[in-house]
């Protein structure tokens, strides 16, 4: 078993976005905002495991010219943003029949950390949206 400090989380956006673009070719652009603190494992895990299946699902339905993933720590909540840019509209992440983990875990994942998810095609591709309650600091 994984202890927590060995759990992936927030520090290891980045790089998933690099290998993204490196498996890819698709450019990937990672951005964090606000100051970093100290997060609960299961709100770690939460932050990493969208991402990663987030970028599953761009890379399984889209054809995008570019993709960014964005971290916003706030006040009180964390704010993760996948976006992937595309010349066609998107098709819907990973449909529950694909035996993927899809949307419907991710909206799961975010429900019992107390957060939404979030996810729809915007005028320029598919965005997923992850918001997690951090007011005590967790």
């Amino acid at each position: 078993m994984l202890r927590d400090d060995e759990l992936p989380g927030p520090d290891r956006l980045a790089a998933l976005t690099r290998s993204f673009q490196a498996d890819t070719g698709v450019p990937g652009r990672f951005s964090a905002t606000g100051a970093p603190r100290e997060l609960a494992s299961a709100v770690r895990l939460a932050l990493y495991r969208v991402t990663q299946e987030a970028l599953t699902n761009v890379r399984k339905h889209a054809r995008p010219t570019r993709v960014e993933v964005s971290l916003s720590y706030l006040d009180d909540e964390l704010t993760l943003t996948i976006e992937d840019f595309s010349p066609a509209p998107a098709l819907p992440a990973a449909a529950p029949q694909s035996g993927g983990y899809g949307l419907t875990g991710m909206r799961e994942r975010a429900e019992l950390l107390g957060g939404t998810l979030d996810a729809g095609p915007t005028d320029t591709g598919f965005l997923v949206k992850l918001r997690v309650p951090t007011g005590d600091g967790s």
